[in-house]
């Protein structure tokens, strides 16, 4: 599986049970903190995880079946969402990327990411799909 791939998914993937992540548990300097996963609302799965991700990392196209809601704890990155304008975040914003978009995330500068990150989607769907 190319890196990127395996990049695509750094900031949904997570070490949850029913959760298709076993690839991306291998991937190398990259660390997932799984919080909370619960069934709500019917029908969906919310998922609360960190995920920290070296300098120069980055998430790859992606998309996921439902919003993504996000903190950043510590670092700088750059968010590409399709059809808007990119965003500088820093440590103290907050983000949201609607269900289905493909969306990006870049590392700046020389210091780590660090992100809470809550996913509600279809509890039938995988978390996070790559994209061309």
């Amino acid at each position: 599986m190319p890196k990127k791939t395996l990049l695509a998914l750094t900031f949904a993937s997570l070490a949850f049970t029913g959760l298709a992540f076993t690839a991306l548990a291998q991937q190398p300097g990259i660390k997932r903190t799984p919080l909370q996963k619960i069934e709500f609302p019917d029908g969906y799965t919310t998922v609360t995880a960190i995920a920290e991700v070296p300098p120069g990392g980055a998430a790859g196209r992606h998309t996921h079946p439902g919003v993504e809601t996000g903190y950043v704890l510590e670092g700088e990155v750059e968010l590409l969402v399709d059809g808007q304008p990119a965003k500088q975040l820093k440590a103290g914003d907050s983000y949201v990327i609607p269900a289905g978009v493909v969306h990006d995330a870049k590392t700046h500068g020389d210091k780590p990411l660090k992100i809470i990150g809550i996913y509600i989607f279809d509890k039938t769907k995988p978390l996070a799909t790559p994209a061309p």
